[in-house]
């Protein structure tokens, strides 16, 4: 090509701001490749690369919503489990509560039984002194009543049966005037 160049740049003068029509014919083709080239090849792979990339970022932007998604399903889950283990946390209390109040009341209950039978028990033992001693008493004032008797009457009243017959009548009569006048000393003084 070069030879044609030059046969043709022989005769005349050449305008260096008008090209050849060689120049033009030679360029558009060289052009025509390059575009045939880069549209076949290089404009494809662009568009691979291009496509691969909003992908990327769309998957991660899917991926990251998906995540975000989760955390918020897990939080509330979370917030859920601790409510329920609040709620679970005062009826534990509450029944713990109760559960004291039943052993206070069981112990306050067996404390009265308790109590209430030592008074019994104190009671009977009162009782049971009680009639020792008014027996003891029964006995003394049977002797001395008779001692008296025996003095004041003249006569032996030793007599067993007919002492213990005499205690006896002296002792319910000093009972019987007591009652009757509401005198505990039994201060009436009864004629027979």
């Amino acid at each position: 090509m070069y030879a044609i160049f030059v046969a043709a740049e022989g005769g005349t003068e050449h305008n260096p701001i008008i090209p050849l029509w060689q120049e033009i014919v030679v360029g558009s083709i060289a052009f025509a490749i390059l575009c045939f080239m880069l549209m076949k090849y290089v404009f494809p792979r662009m568009e691979q690369t291009f496509q691969a990339r909003v992908d990327a970022i769309e998957g991660g932007i899917k991926r990251a919503e998906a995540a975000q998604a989760e955390a918020n399903q897990l939080l509330e889950q979370y917030r859920a489990q601790l409510a329920e283990a609040r709620t679970d946390a005062a009826k534990i209390r509450d029944d713990a509560r109760a559960d004291a109040e039943g052993i206070r009341q069981d112990v306050l209950a067996k404390a009265r039984e308790e109590s209430d039978r030592i008074i019994a028990a104190g009671k009977e033992q009162l009782a049971a002194e009680r009639a020792t001693i008014v027996r003891e008493l029964r006995t003394e004032v049977g002797t001395i009543a008779v001692d008296l008797a025996s003095r004041i009457v003249g006569e032996s009243l030793a007599d067993e049966a007919r002492r213990k017959g005499t205690v006896e009548r002296f002792l319910t009569d000093l009972e019987s005037v007591g009652a009757g006048n509401g005198s505990p000393n039994g201060s009436a003084v009864r004629t027979s």
